[in-house]
């Protein structure tokens, strides 16, 4: 069993207990142990067969753990099944709504035999709901555009579509005259890989004129709701997007609320509640007084509590407020690190610029190398480099480095690892170039223990230098392959070999998740592109939002790295 589905079992305990009314404490605790599962970098099944106390993992007690193990080892949990006889089947579903609380839930599925979003949907649109006693047509509306809004949500976004979309609105909106502060908020500042919705916060002397101009964009399709500080709009591909204006001396308290996580605000509010204060989007207010203090910047919202600023990469409530009081968070990964980019195409085999083009480019970028790694012919497209025509690029490449003044760039090749784990180049020709990148790109449908096997073969290779896009995924199109992960960062360790983040947006690959668990085993890392044309090398912002949430810092990364730094790393090898 997965940790996603260990996850969604204590979610579905969490909220069954809400309905029963139960303590809010016990409630938290399964709320605070979802997140800890479903995040943690470490598989629950690796641990328990390597005998590790579950108690380790950040909010998970003793009793936490005790289920946990019931769970992973008999696939159900007892408690769990005893307390899902106590209700309606589905009543979970109708949680999931924004705006239908316990005693809703429990009225639509006693009394209507309500049990799915979609049977709700139905009873609201046949006039059901509304006749229930003390809802009536405006709540029954009001939970039909939830509904509508939740369907959306679930319809994630990438990233990679939802960001440039995002700082097209924003670039319009700091045209208007007197606006002060503008940036998103929630699951995109956090740069979560897919995006429910957007939202976007600012200030301005004249709130009004920017929600004018907001709804006014070409970019905006229908729009939702409209006032004086807020509105509500679906932009181009379904994303919604929403804008909320405040007073300047409020905005850090707004962007902080917003941002979230909810199990983040979640533990900076009790926090708070330990100090006497309560936290809100308008500020902390002191119980005892009663009166509110307000914070034009997020840092100090921050500082009031005692704690280092969080970086929003940060902030999903995974011992960031502990670490944050402790004064020892890390000096996250910035794109200004980055020194190279050691994963790009060209025109040589399915790129659309020249070798030169792409070193011009990066050198205007302000990097130091680059990498040229095309594909190996043996994958059969991609006009990919047979031995002789890679010769030919490496004189290229050499020829270019005498004229060319600013930026080194590295002869190298993106060699695909065959089904049986051999390289798809000799030896001869693989040890003449500077980096050699090893990647899977067929038979993807491999048994673990094979795949697994296939991808150490190429690891512990001495002509191999990185791995590129570990688990082969895209983002909501191909799941990952099935490999051992911890197999592959412990070998990466031994053979001093290093492992990618695929900055692609439908790639970022490695994800958070096991990027986290490399850089914790002392993996090496590092950030490419994956570039096949000049514009996707600000591709390289994607990768660094992953390798922060994954709580890297530069010296993780192998591409920030100087020249000289990254050729004595490649050399000694």
């Amino acid at each position: 069993m997965k940790n996603t589905a260990i996850a969604k079992v204590f979610s579905d305990i969490a909220d069954l207990l809400e309905l029963k009314g139960e303590n809010v404490f016990k409630i938290r605790a399964y709320q605070k142990a979802v997140r800890a599962i479903e995040h943690y970098p470490k598989e629950i099944k690796i641990m328990l067969d390597e005998g590790e106390d579950l108690r380790n993992i950040p909010g998970v007690g003793e009793a936490i753990a005790k289920k946990t193990t019931e769970l992973v080892t008999t696939g159900k949990l007892g408690y769990y099944e005893n307390l899902k006889t106590e209700f309606p089947p589905g009543i979970t579903n109708l949680l999931a709504i924004p705006g239908i609380g316990p005693k809703t839930a429990n009225r639509l599925s006693s009394e209507l035999g309500v049990s799915s979003v979609d049977a709700l949907e139905q009873a609201i649109k046949g006039g059901q709901v509304a006749k229930l006693f003390r809802l009536g047509d405006k709540t029954a509306g009001n939970i039909l555009q939830q509904i509508q809004a939740l369907r959306r949500k679930d319809q994630r976004i990438p990233i990679g579509e939802a960001l440039p979309i995002v700082d097209e609105i924003l670039d319009s909106l700091r045209s208007v005259p007197g606006v002060r502060n503008l940036t998103y908020a929630g699951s995109l500042r956090r740069f979560r890989e897919t995006l429910g919705d957007v939202d976007l916060m600012g200030t301005a002397d004249n709130p009004k004129e920017v929600i004018d101009t907001f709804v006014a964009l070409p970019h905006m399709g229908q729009v939702l709701a409209q006032g004086s500080t807020k509105a509500s709009a679906i932009v181009s591909g379904g994303l919604q997007v929403d804008l909320r204006m405040v007073e300047h001396d409020s905005f850090g308290s707004l962007l902080q609320y917003f941002t979230g996580s909810k199990q983040h605000n979640i533990s900076l509010r009790e926090r708070g509640r330990r100090q006497g204060l309560k936290l809100s989007e308008y500020g902390i207010t002191d119980l005892d007084t009663g009166e509110l203090e307000k914070f034009a910047l997020e840092e100090n919202f921050y500082h009031r509590l005692g704690l280092q600023y969080i970086p929003p990469e940060l902030r999903e409530a995974q011992g960031e407020v502990e670490r944050a009081e402790q004064g020892t968070l890390p000096k996250l990964v910035e794109l200004s690190d980055i020194k190279g980019d050691l994963h790009i195409h060209t025109d040589w085999s399915d790129g659309h610029n020249s070798i030169e083009e792409m070193a011009l480019a990066t050198k205007e970028l302000g990097y130091q190398y680059i990498a040229i790694t095309e594909h190996s012919g043996g994958r059969g497209i991609a006009h990919g480099l047979d031995a002789e025509r890679l010769r030919k690029q490496v004189a290229e490449i050499r020829a270019l480095n005498e004229r060319l003044y600013g930026v080194r760039v590295f002869s190298g090749i993106e060699v695909d690892i065959r089904a049986d784990g051999r390289l798809d180049l000799p030896h001869e020709i693989l040890s003449q170039l500077d980096i050699v990148i090893g990647a899977v790109h067929s038979a993807m449908n491999q048994r673990e223990e094979k795949m697994t096997k296939r991808v150490l073969s190429a690891i512990e290779d001495p002509d191999v230098d990185i791995i590129a896009h570990p688990t082969c995924r895209l983002i909501g199109e191909r799941e990952s392959i099935a490999i051992d992960l911890e197999a592959i960062f412990r070998a990466a360790v031994k053979n001093n070999k290093v492992l990618e983040i695929n900055a692609m947006p439908d790639r970022l690959d490695l994800n958070d998740i096991h990027a986290f668990r490399a850089r914790d085993m002392g993996v090496k890392l590092a950030v490419g592109t994956d570039a096949h044309s000049v514009a996707h090398l600000g591709f390289m912002r994607f990768g660094v939002g992953v390798a922060r949430r994954a709580w890297c810092e530069p010296q993780h990364i192998l591409n920030t790295l100087s020249l000289e730094q990254v050729l004595a790393f490649l050399g000694k090898r």
